[in-house]
């Protein structure tokens, strides 16, 4: 094997891991903000108010990436009305195209996860709540979305690793993302092996970042999960 090529053309590598990391942080960040009404919207007992946030979650989790991303990139494309609506300079770039499909695509499992969240809240604290006299949103606000936040980080940083590796779809569409990238470079220096384990091992070190920052953000959101130390007096 020749690894001089990949000492050649690691800061390529590099380039392609930035979309990727740009990719997945985007996806994430706007797919949390989707998924927290869904999740809210799920557990309610009205089934007129939690029926579409089902169809949505079912759909997304029933269905591969993949598809996802070709029916964002190729089908918007088939309409009339979308070429011609103030959507199209967005819809017609892949970047964004990739985005809008992983931002789906997360924001559904990420609601699931939401919700587990939220509905493993004990009841005596719920029932804190109304017996201090706080209002609806207070309690979401004030202690609900507090703890959901650290009951749900275990689940949610493994969705976000599971982003990462699922951000190699987007090289089926033409971003030169990691994945993308080491396509490209295998197709000008014919050394797959070389270039790939070179893009695993970028995809690992990212993967490791993600579990330090989820593993000290957890550490100190969680630190009153703490084993507290009781002195007990000596009898003599």
């Amino acid at each position: 094997m020749d690894f001089s090529v990949v000492v050649e053309y690691f800061p390529r590598l590099l380039e392609g891991a930035w979309v990727s990391v740009q990719l997945v942080a985007l996806s994430v960040v706007l797919g949390a903000l989707v998924a927290l009404p869904i999740a809210l919207a799920r557990i309610s007992q009205n089934w007129w108010i939690k029926g579409f946030p089902y169809a949505y979650i079912f759909f997304f989790r029933g269905t591969p990436l993949l598809v996802q991303i070709f029916l964002v990139y190729y089908g918007a494309s088939q309409f009339d009305v979308v070429r011609e609506s103030f959507l199209w300079p967005i819809l017609r770039e892949p970047y964004w195209c990739a985005i809008i499909a992983f931002t789906l695509n997360t924001s559904a499992y990420t609601a699931e996860i939401f919700r587990g969240a939220i509905q493993a809240i004990p009841e005596g604290e719920v029932e804190a709540c109304k017996v201090v006299g706080m209002t609806k949103a207070q309690m979401y606000r004030r202690v609900l979305l507090p703890r959901a936040f650290g009951i749900v980080l275990p689940a949610y940083g493994n969705e976000i690793i599971l982003m990462l590796k699922g951000s190699a779809l987007a090289s089926t569409i033409t971003i030169l993302d990691l994945t993308g990238m080491a396509r490209t470079i295998i197709a000008r220096t014919y050394t797959p092996i070389e270039i790939f384990l070179a893009a695993g091992g970028i995809y690992l070190a990212i993967s490791m970042v993600i579990i330090a920052i989820f593993r000290q953000v957890e550490k100190r959101q969680n630190r009153y999960l703490g084993t507290v130390s009781i002195k007990v007096p000596d009898k003599g």
